[in-house]
């Protein structure tokens, strides 16, 4: 945009600039030109009037001196010729040059002559002066004189080249001017493109400064600061509601589910006690849910602090913990790293709820004798992680709406989850600035694959903590309720 906008100003003065020097280049040649005929018009007609003796067979007199006096000071070729075009007195340089003849034409005929109208730089023709002697009212002959037209277009190149010096003087100064005058303007754009970036990379404390640029622009980044602070309070409202409907409703809830308790010992028949059971599952069901709805609101709420962990030694604690779980289910979970650290750059506890919720959902749906394979890798600047399983795996559609909230499969309604899993991981990998990704394995199953960042290669500070590469405190299945989801 600034290199748009500077073109169009130098554009500008550029066509101003031709407009102005081009006649003015002009007029600089025509004067000079106009100078040096009238100065040998001048001394043309002072040589016209010492040649009527010369013509008049009364030898050439003082004439003859005066003209080689002439060509020895100025070195202008002069001659004096009859009606008949014969030369009666030439100096000694004297030549005819292109022009002489049309010039000598026109003095015989009693008008004067000189040419050209102005001498151009890349023109090499001398000029031409040709002047009549009359002798009572008749013409006897002409003196004619050529001047080399070098000087005058030394003199004529001289100043073009100083008005183009002048002209890129001027260009100079409009450039600097542009760009002072294209930053100025486009200031307050680039601090709003800069303050976007921010805000959507998590800041939503960033502002665009509002006293910079025209007015225009400075009541654009009001509007926009205005805007940027009616959007986050609104997400802070939501975010807000949404955790303290969740803790609220934990109360009630929990009270709920020791009345139904309680009911159980006063229930003698067979389907009453069924009913009871089932109660019970639907506040523990319940009480997922909420749990989910929680985290999701820590998850969004997160302001995108970085720090680096070991993202094998976090695999490696997430297989250990799902072990026991996946035996009891009959399922192979099994671990495929290098031994070597695999650094990544994530908000805290990406790697491992996000590795919680794939694994959880891998070995719930992979079904006895099914193989759950979890791989940690390098590449791609960054760390990638992928969990592979053998069960039904998804449809091309259900994939593009496996993290949507609450979204359940039509053939997963009865399962136990809250549909939210996917949701905050989802989340928490693009806070990291990471991808997930999903598709269908061969020959059957689902593989959810994870990217995260690499820290930068002069190594922040979380690198030397021992803290930040520690892999997270080993948990077992039952402490991730709350990132339990469906695909």
């Amino acid at each position: 945009m600034r290199r748009r906008l500077v073109i169009s100003y130098l554009l500008l003065m550029v066509l101003v600039l031709i407009a102005l020097e081009t006649p003015l280049a002009a007029t600089l040649a025509t004067r000079e030109t106009d100078r040096v005929r009238a100065d040998r018009l001048a001394d043309a007609t002072r040589f016209a009037s010492l040649a009527g003796p010369a013509l008049r067979g009364g030898g050439p007199g003082p004439l003859e001196g005066e003209l080689r006096s002439y060509d020895e000071l100025y070195g202008i070729g002069a001659a004096v010729v009859d009606r008949d075009r014969r030369t009666v007195v030439a100096s000694t340089s004297w030549q005819p040059a292109r022009g002489t003849r049309t010039a000598l034409d026109t003095a015989l005929s009693g008008q004067q002559s000189s040419g050209p109208e102005s001498v151009w730089p890349w023109v090499d023709g001398p000029v031409v002066v040709a002047v009549p002697i009359n002798d009572g009212g008749e013409v006897l002959g002409a003196v004619v004189t050529v001047t080399p037209a070098g000087p005058v277009r030394r003199t004529v190149t001289a100043w073009w080249l100083l008005l183009a010096a002048a002209g890129l003087l001027a260009m100079l100064a409009c450039v600097l001017t542009a760009f002072g005058l294209a930053g100025w303007v486009l200031r307050p754009v680039t601090e709003l493109d800069a303050v976007t970036h921010e805000i959507a990379e998590g800041d939503r404390g960033a502002r665009v400064l509002q006293r910079l640029g025209p007015p225009e622009l400075r009541r654009l980044a009001a509007s926009f600061n205005h805007m940027a602070d009616v959007v986050s309070d609104v997400m802070d409202r939501q975010r807000a509601f949404v955790a303290h409907a969740s803790h609220q409703l934990r109360n009630p809830l929990t009270a709920l589910r020791l009345r139904v308790e309680e009911l159980g010992p006063s229930l003698t028949d067979p389907d009453g006690r069924a009913e009871h059971r089932l109660a019970l599952e639907e506040t523990d069901r319940l009480a997922l849910v909420l749990d989910a709805l929680l985290t999701l609101a820590r998850a969004e709420r997160e302001e995108n602090e970085r720090v680096t962990v070991d993202a094998a030694a976090v695999a490696a604690s997430r297989v250990a913990a799902w072990a026991p779980l996946a035996r009891h289910r009959s399922v192979t979970l099994c671990l495929a790293a290098t031994d070597a650290p695999a650094y990544a750059r994530t908000v805290p506890t990406a790697v491992d709820q996000v590795l919680d919720a794939l694994i959880d959902n891998a070995v719930k749906f992979s079904g006895a004798g099914g193989v759950v394979t979890v791989t940690v890798s390098r590449g791609e600047d960054g760390v990638v992680l992928e969990v592979r399983d053998t069960g039904p795996g998804m449809t091309e559609s259900q994939l593009g709406q496996a993290t949507e909230r609450f979204w359940r499969a039509p053939d997963a309604q009865n399962v136990d989850g809250a549909g939210l899993g996917l949701t905050i991981a989802a989340v928490l990998v693009d806070a990291s600035d990471g991808r997930l990704t999903m598709r269908p394995g061969e020959p059957r199953g689902l593989v959810a694959g994870l990217w995260f960042p690499a820290p930068a290669p002069d190594g922040d500070a979380d690198l030397t903590d021992p803290d930040a590469a520690r892999p997270p405190a080993a948990r077992t299945p039952t402490d991730t309720a709350e990132i339990t989801g469906r695909r």
